[in-house]
């Protein structure tokens, strides 16, 4: 049986009735619909069966929703014309939060952290069940930055303690709509590189205020409580003291150099959301009846271990743990940020991006939360699929929708909302740049919009882990985090990798935690995943990885 299904799927990669057509494909599909003389139903955000229309030669096919992309036009067009400018972009982005930490994503009071603001705003907006990150935070931020996977734009682990990172030579998202008229301002993490040529006011941003690197960085290494071996040993404590990495909260505008502003340590964190929240503040009351448009990225230090709770959160959630009280913060934080761009008469010209970087970070806790397999580090969905929605007042309709969403998509979308629509993003990068976002501005907002991407990618590094085609998913390489250590917590950064023999086959619908594959049972539909694994694969080829900071 095993040698059959791998005839079957090397036969079925010669196929050309999946490869990228140049014609636009059939009506959106809004409703379950019939065929006369078929049984069963069409459903919405299902393209097993489609075939893609290719844009252009460095751009992932698309599914061409014409019909609802005529519809997001004329909102669009009646907006300028009511404001006079291109909508202003927000990304707020979390840290290592998890898919079910929230109230509108089953968690919120069920948990021990609740989230009524966030729940509230998540409910006017487009929430997003199938919304994909890269499996870590610095893959996952260069990934919105550049509209590239982590095979593409080469930040496949994160940089720590010093180790280059960076996106120096590549295209970012800041940079294009900066030369598009938007003000650019980025608060919060970086973690993308430390490098000058890599730091966020090099690469587009008129102003950040942040830190460089991740959260844990800043404070694990003084505090005794969590490594003793080094807080309370002088030479090796001074060793990471004299590392080069920004030890620093910092400021910086375009061009300028970075200023360091204070020493980030075990209580001066404590506050650090609070005062970024404070210049995020500002920003936006800068920005109030402003001619230009403007383009926000919010990374709060939330919630990436280790939390160390300010006076007025310390014990605030009812589940009293310093997660649960980053979580209540997080509430407090996201609701400020709606209501001043409400007092400022901002919001109706606003779209808000709302997401974690990764799923849940599982060797250390407290931590998030997610309903799927796996954390952090793996590409089980528990890993990658993040809590997500998009607002904006009267432009998109309440609702969720399960059509198929990759980070690399905020690229493209934004530049469409600066009047950079389908194929014109492709010409924005260097030729030999290729862009794995797909413009979703008819997604979000046509009434009931269906997803414009066919597939979703998964990454080990620059190798393909696996792909998902509606609600099915094909791995080829798998993660088993208790594979080597059996006590203490066992995540995504844990066990071993491990190739897959024919390939393993989920139902993500009736099978959330990938428990069982469908492989053998299901052929028909293993067929069609391979084929386009294999087409991803040519493009890789043609496209090849790049190798910034790697563990291979």
């Amino acid at each position: 049986m095993h040698r059959l299904i791998t005839t079957l799927l090397i036969a079925a990669s010669a196929l050309a009735i999946f490869a990228p057509q140049t014609i636009a494909a059939t009506a959106t599909i809004t409703e379950p619909t019939r065929v006369e003389g078929l049984p069963g139903y069409n459903q919405p955000n299902q393209y097993l069966a489609k075939r893609p229309v290719k844009l252009a030669d460095n751009m992932e096919p698309v599914i061409d929703n014409a019909d609802q992309t005529s519809e997001a036009r004329r909102k669009l067009a009646a907006l300028q014309d009511k404001t006079g400018k291109r909508p202003n972009i927000v990304v707020f982005l979390l840290d290592d939060v998890g898919y079910s930490d929230f109230g509108f994503n089953g968690g919120g009071e069920a948990v021990g952290n609740a989230t009524p603001d966030v729940d509230r705003i998540a409910n006017q907006s487009l929430v997003l069940t199938s919304a994909y990150s890269q499996p870590s935070c610095s893959p996952t931020r260069a990934t919105i930055m550049t509209g590239q996977n982590m095979a593409h734009h080469g930040i496949q682990v994160p940089p720590m303690y010093g180790q280059p990172g960076g996106l120096a030579g590549l295209t970012t998202l800041p940079q294009l709509l900066s030369r598009l008229g938007y003000t650019t301002q980025a608060v919060g993490k970086w973690h993308i590189g430390e490098n000058e040529g890599s730091q966020p006011q090099n690469v587009g941003f008129d102003d950040f205020r942040g830190f460089l690197s991740v959260s844990d960085m800043y404070t694990e290494w003084r505090d005794p409580q969590y490594n003793p071996e080094v807080a309370l040993s002088p030479d090796r404590y001074r060793y990471i003291l004299n590392l080069p990495f920004n030890k620093s909260d910092v400021h910086a505008v375009k061009g300028g150099k970075i200023e360091s502003l204070y020493e980030i340590n075990t209580d001066t964190i404590k506050d650090l959301d609070q005062k970024w929240l404070g210049y995020t503040v500002d920003f936006l009351n800068r920005q109030k009846q402003a001619s230009k448009p403007f383009f926000l990225y919010y990374a709060p230090r939330a919630c990436h271990f280790d939390n160390y709770p300010n006076s007025y959160y310390l014990g605030r959630s009812a589940a009293r743990t310093s997660y649960g009280d980053c979580i209540v913060e997080v509430n407090d934080m996201f609701r400020k940020l709606i209501d001043t761009l409400e007092a400022n008469g901002e919001l109706d010209n606003t779209i808000v991006f709302f997401a974690s970087d990764n799923g849940p970070e599982e060797e250390v806790q407290p931590a998030a939360r997610t309903m799927f397999r796996g954390g952090k580090g793996s590409t089980w969905e528990g890993g990658v699929r993040s809590p997500f929605f998009v607002y904006w007042k009267g432009m998109i309709e309440p609702r969720r929708s399960d059509g198929l969403f990759d980070f690399a998509d905020i690229f493209n979308t934004s530049l469409s909302l600066a009047g950079q629509p389908g194929a014109a993003a492709g010409k924005l990068v260097a030729p030999d740049a290729y862009i794995d976002g797909i413009d979703q501005t008819s997604f979000l907002l046509a009434g009931k919009g269906a997803s414009n991407r066919r597939s979703v990618f998964y990454f080990w590094n620059d190798e393909l882990s696996a792909v998902r085609v509606d609600e099915f998913k094909f791995m080829q390489k798998v993660q088993i985090a208790d594979s080597v250590t059996h006590r203490g917590y066992n995540g995504g950064f844990a066990g071993t990798l491990a190739p897959t023999w024919t390939g393993l086959v989920f139902n993500l619908y009736a099978d959330p935690k990938e428990q069982e594959s469908i492989a053998i049972r299901h052929i028909p539909i293993s067929v069609p995943l391979v084929v386009e694994l294999q087409r991803y694969r040519e493009v890789l080829k043609k496209y090849p990885p790049r190798h910034q900071i790697s563990l291979k």
